[in-house]
C-alpha cells in the first residue's frame, strides 16, 4: 500500500518510535497491564481483536489468545509487532474511521479545482473545506463487517481513538502544503470547528460499532492532552476528568475527543463497566497526556 494515507500513517508511527521514551516506564506498565487484563479475560474459543494494534509497544501479544487478529491502517504496524514479539499474527489493514478517505477527497476538492487542477486561493480553499466537513458521515463499515463475520468474543482499542482527529489534522496540512489553521486562538476558526466535529462523528460511529458488537469491551485513549511546563497531577477518580487535575495553573489543554464521553456514551446502553481508571503519560517536555482505559462486560447483544 503506497498512498498519501498510507505514507502518512507511517510517517506518524516513526514520529511516535522515535520520541524518547525515558520518562514512558509507568504509562507503557499501566497499558500493558490493562490490556494483559483484557487479553487474559478473553475467552479462548471465540476470536479476539485489538484493533490500534500499532507496532506492539503497548500490546503484550505474548497474553493474547491463539486467534487473536491485529488492525492498524500503518502498512508496517504487522512487520513492527511480529519484530517485537517474534509473532506474525493475522492483521487488518483498513481504515477504522471509514472516513478518511471521503475526508482526503474532500480535501483535494477544496485545495486545488477538480476540473482544472488549478489551486485555489488559500483562504478560498480553507471556508471550501470548511462547508464541505459537515456534509461528511464516516462510517466504519470495514470493522463493522469484519465483526460480523467473526464474531470476535474480545475487543481491545488500544490507543487508537484518540489518534483519529491527529491523523485528520496531518492529512489537512499535508495536502494544504502547510497549516490552514487561525494562528491567533482568541480568533474563530471555521476549518478548527469543522474538523472537531467530524471527529467527534466519527469517535461516535466508532463506539456504536463496538457497542453492537456484542463483545467484551477493553478500551484505552487519550481522554486529553495537557501542555505545561509546571508539575501536573491526576487525584483520584472522577467522572469528570477535568476535576482530577492537580498542580499547575493555566494549562493549556486539548481534547482528542471533542466533547465526548465514552462512559457517558457506552453507559447509557445496557452495557456494564467494571474497570475504569486514568494516568498521566509524560509524552515530551511540556506536554502530558491524560489516559482513560474502561471495560464493559457484554450485555449479551449480538453474542
Amino acid at each position: 500500500m503506497s498512498t498519501p494515507l498510507a505514507r502518512l500513517l507511517r510517517q506518524e508511527q516513526l514520529a511516535f518510535l522515535t520520541r524518547d521514551h525515558s520518562a514512558w516506564g509507568e504509562h507503557l506498565d499501566q497499558v500493558r497491564a490493562f490490556l494483559g487484563e483484557g487479553l487474559q479475560a478473553a475467552d479462548p474459543a471465540r476470536p479476539v481483536l485489538v484493533l490500534g494494534a500499532g507496532s506492539g509497544l503497548e500490546v503484550p501479544w505474548a497474553l493474547a489468545p491463539p486467534d487473536t487478529t491485529g488492525w492498524d491502517a500503518d502498512p508496517w504496524s504487522r512487520c513492527w509487532t511480529a519484530l517485537r514479539h517474534r509473532r506474525w499474527a493475522p492483521w487488518v489493514f483498513a481504515d477504522l474511521t471509514g472516513g478518511l478517505a471521503d475526508l482526503e477527497a474532500a480535501v483535494r476538492r477544496s485545495v486545488a479545482e477538480p476540473w482544472s487542477g488549478r489551486r485555489r486561493v488559500r483562504e478560498q480553499a480553507i471556508l471550501r473545506l470548511a462547508g464541505l466537513l459537515p456534509s461528511l458521515h464516516p462510517d466504519p463499515a470495514a470493522l463493522r463487517a469484519w465483526i460480523a463475520a467473526r464474531r470476535p468474543g474480545t475487543i481491545l482499542s488500544a490507543n487508537v481513538m484518540g489518534q483519529f482527529g491527529v491523523v485528520a489534522e496531518r492529512l489537512v496540512e499535508a495536502l494544504f502544503g502547510g497549516s490552514p489553521w487561525s494562528p491567533d486562538p482568541d480568533l474563530a476558526d471555521p476549518l478548527a470547528e469543522a474538523l472537531d466535529a467530524w471527529t467527534r462523528r466519527t469517535a461516535v460511529a466508532f463506539l456504536t460499532v463496538l457497542q453492537e458488537s456484542g463483545a467484551d469491551l477493553w478500551l484505552v485513549h487519550d481522554r486529553a492532552v495537557v501542555f505545561t511546563q509546571g508539575p501536573l497531577g491526576l487525584g483520584p477518580w472522577e467522572d469528570r476528568w477535568t476535576q482530577q487535575l492537580k498542580g499547575a495553573e493555566g494549562l493549556e489543554i486539548s481534547d482528542p475527543l471533542p466533547g465526548l464521553d465514552v462512559m457517558t456514551l457506552l453507559g447509557e446502553t445496557e452495557r456494564i463497566p467494571f474497570r475504569a481508571q486514568r494516568w498521566l503519560w509524560p509524552v515530551a517536555p511540556g506536554q502530558q497526556h491524560v489516559v482513560e482505559a474502561v471495560a464493559f462486560h457484554s450485555s449479551g447483544a449480538g453474542a
